[in-house]
């Protein structure tokens, strides 16, 4: 009788031990879903995106402010909007120091606030190299803009695609380090989610490059034309 009950023993403790054996691998994979879903939840895909394309857009930004400083045979404030001047020991942009109007279309009219820093005001017009020498008469400054011929437009058009290739090398820039950022959790994330994020940021990407396109584009229309 011993022996029956020892068998009979065994017997439930062998099917819990199979029963066992079959749930711990569930309890692990059960784990490791909760692992999973917790980064997937932590882990925020459209903020990824979205930085990624806010760094992109301040590169148009900067193409913009670039290529206003490109004459293209009218006169323009933004001609001398990359002009700083020495005030006080303190570089400072020209605008801030002075006003700026158009006289005619093919001159600009500098006329400085403050009438001391006019001398400051010409040397810093004669650094900027800008193609054209400024006349001062002691109260203002005046800068005639000289047409542009044929051959000096197509050589601005030449330096606005240089910007606006600059430009392109910082959003690829930008769009490998979200990528580079997306890759370091995807085996935290997932496979799908690691997907959807970098086509996202491609997305973003040629979207950017469009504008890009597109500004500079504008840009050499607005030189070409006489």
């Amino acid at each position: 009788q011993t022996s029956t009950a020892m068998a009979r023993l065994v017997v439930p403790l062998a099917s819990l031990a199979c029963a066992a054996a079959l749930v711990a691998p569930s309890i692990r994979q059960h784990r490791r879903l909760e692992l999973r879903m917790s980064s997937e939840v932590e882990f925020d895909s459209a903020a990824v995106v979205a930085s990624a394309r806010d760094r992109m857009k301040k590169s148009v930004e900067a193409l913009r402010t670039n290529l206003a400083t490109l004459r293209a045979g009218r006169a323009s404030p933004d001609i001398v909007s990359g002009v700083v001047v020495e005030y006080y020991g303190a570089e400072t942009p020209l605008n801030q120091l002075a006003s700026i109007t158009v006289n005619s279309g093919t001159q600009l009219v500098i006329s400085p606030y403050d009438k001391s820093c006019l001398k400051d005001v010409d040397a810093a017009l004669i650094e900027a190299n800008l193609g054209m020498m400024p006349s001062n008469d002691g109260e203002i400054i005046r800068l005639n803009v000289p047409p542009l011929t044929e051959e000096r437009r197509k050589e601005i058009v030449k330096k606005a695609k240089g910007m606006a290739e600059d430009a392109k090398v910082a959003v690829r820039n930008i769009r490998r380090s979200a990528n580079d950022e997306v890759k370091k959790l995807k085996k935290d994330i997932g496979e799908d989610l690691s997907r959807e994020t970098a086509d996202n940021i491609q997305k973003a990407t040629d979207s950017i490059v469009k504008e890009i396109d597109e500004t500079v584009a504008a840009k050499e229309k607005d030189i070409m034309t006489v």
